[in-house]
């Protein structure tokens, strides 16, 4: 009898840091009252990529980050060759 597929999830915890960004953004587009579809339509990347983003998934451009905060009013501080920060401007 063949064994069952292993059906367990691949999923990768965020790393503290883009835990922390990712809130500052969702807290951002929230208090915005944009949604992500809207925040993705006017940065240019798509909704799933926000989504993982978000989530503290997936890998995500630079530019495309850039992007985002741009929409958000924000801005990304790259400040050594560990993961970048976003501030409110």
């Amino acid at each position: 009898m063949p064994r069952p597929r292993r059906t367990s999830s691949t999923h990768v915890s965020a790393t503290p840091e883009i835990s922390r960004i990712s809130s500052h953004l969702v807290e951002r587009r929230v208090k915005l009252g944009l949604t992500q579809q809207v925040l993705a339509d006017l940065s240019g990347v798509s909704r799933s990529s926000i989504q993982s983003l978000e989530h503290g998934l997936g890998g995500i451009r630079l530019e495309s980050l850039i992007a985002i905060a741009d929409i958000l009013g924000m801005r990304v501080d790259v400040t050594s060759a560990e993961t970048p920060s976003v501030h409110a401007d």
